[in-house]
C-alpha cells in the first residue's frame, strides 16, 4: 500500500472530477457494478486479462469505491 500524499494538483484534478463530472457516490457505485462483472468473468474462468492483473485492480477499484463512499465499514 502505498502511503504517498497527492500534489496539490492531483487533489485539484480529482475535486474538479467530482465537483464537475460525476457524485461520488455515483462513482461508488459504478465501480462496484464493474467490480461485481469483473468478479463473475473470473469464476466463470473468462479471464481476459492476467489473473494477478484482474485481481489487483479489483482491490484498489474497491479501496477507491469505499473511499468515495464507505458501504462496508457500515455498522
Amino acid at each position: 500500500m502505498s502511503t504517498k500524499t497527492l500534489s496539490k494538483e492531483a487533489e485539484i484534478r480529482l475535486m474538479n472530477f467530482f465537483n464537475d463530472r460525476i457524485d461520488p457516490l455515483d462513482m461508488a457505485r459504478a465501480i462496484r457494478m464493474v467490480n461485481f462483472n469483473l468478479a463473475l468473468n473470473v469464476m466463470n474462468n473468462q479471464n481476459f486479462t492476467p489473473e494477478k492483473t484482474l485481481r489487483d485492480s479489483f482491490i484498489w477499484l474497491n479501496e477507491l469505491a469505499e473511499t468515495l463512499n464507505p458501504y462496508l465499514d457500515l455498522e
